[in-house]
């Protein structure tokens, strides 16, 4: 039987394979995320993210060396305070630990491109993303116009110290706008903004909670962000912050929502960010450490996933890990 065609004739070999490889991964894609103390030496492990720290000062510069020797051209960078109070007013201190982060990357790496967490979970002595206000229901809930206004001041702090990128991650209607303008009038035009546009309440982040030490102390987030059974909303969600100035909008988490990551990039020309979040990372590990999955291919497999489905930038912690394994 002669058949009409052979797919298989292209899978042959390794050297076939790679030359008609649709999806191509790299470093370049890649951004590592960092979570650094307001401390000059500490090198804190995270139980619940194994390989991963919270690092003070000293230790951060000797962490982002490495991330640019591997080609990787971007941290976004997380802030643990030693103070917290109901505003998080530490997260827009010009002595903070994210603007004395900056300073000391721009020092030791200027050419890497340090984007920053703009909200205030980690700094607030509730653990919610904003300023929190009684509501007409009877409730407590985060005042959105209040906190953007904080935010603001945030953004204005990180481009201050140098920011090349701001990333606002709290969800607030209009704040992409209010930040936008406030950099502008400041003549910080040249600072991008990475939104999170479609960031689903999602039981993902629970790792992330304790590395950054941002944990609710009532209630939850679902208020502000996502319902996870909602699509549409995210492209509405996504059309908003780039009407309002968005340079790069991110789909958070990334793997368990590839439709969106998808639906995004067919719907708009710009660049997607992919957030590859704590719990997926967690559980990875997990995995790999009882011997039930080959980490690096696994890793590797899901990446290419998040790509393939139409992500330009992957924000994640096997960003490290990755960018070896390609080079090899």
């Amino acid at each position: 039987m002669i058949l009409p065609e052979r797919p298989r004739r292209l899978r042959q070999s390794p050297a076939i394979r790679r030359m008609v490889r649709e999806t191509r991964l790299s470093a370049d894609q890649f951004i590592s995320p960092l979570f650094v103390r307001e401390e000059e030496k500490a090198r804190h492990p995270i139980a619940s993210m194994p390989g991963q720290y919270q690092l003070g000062f000293y230790e951060l510069e000797e962490e982002v060396r490495k991330i640019q020797d591997l080609g990787i051209p971007a941290v976004l960078l997380f802030g643990i305070p030693s103070k917290k109070d109901a505003e998080g007013s530490s997260a827009w201190d010009p002595e903070g630990v994210i603007c004395k982060s900056i300073e000391r990357i721009k020092k030791c790496c200027p050419d890497l491109c340090v984007i920053t967490d703009v909200c205030l979970c980690e700094y607030t002595s509730h653990g919610h993303c904003g300023i929190i206000a009684d509501t007409r229901r009877g409730t407590r809930d985060v005042d959105n116009d209040a906190t953007v206004e904080v935010l603001i001041r945030e953004a204005l702090a990180h481009a201050r110290a140098g920011a090349d990128m701001v990333a606002p991650s709290d969800m607030m209607d209009g704040r992409i706008g209010a930040i936008r303008d406030a950099l502008d009038a400041e003549a910080f035009e040249e600072v991008a903004i990475m939104a999170y546009s479609a960031k689903y309440a999602s039981s993902f982040y629970g790792p992330f909670r304790d590395a950054a030490e941002s944990p609710p102390s009532f209630g939850d987030r679902r208020s502000y962000q996502m319902d996870p059974a909602n699509a549409n909303e995210a492209l509405r969600e996504i059309t908003l912050d780039l009407e309002e100035g968005a340079d790069i909008v991110m789909v958070k988490p990334a793997l368990a929502y590839l439709d969106i990551i998808r639906q995004t990039a067919d719907t708009f020309s710009v660049p997607i960010a992919a957030y590859n979040v704590s719990g997926e990372y967690a559980m990875i590990k997990a995995a790999a450490a009882q011997g039930w999955l080959d980490e690096k291919q696994t890793v590797l497999e899901i990446l290419t996933a998040i790509h393939r489905a139409g992500a330009s930038l992957i924000i994640s912690y096997f960003a490290q890990d990755a960018a070896k394994w390609l080079q090899r």
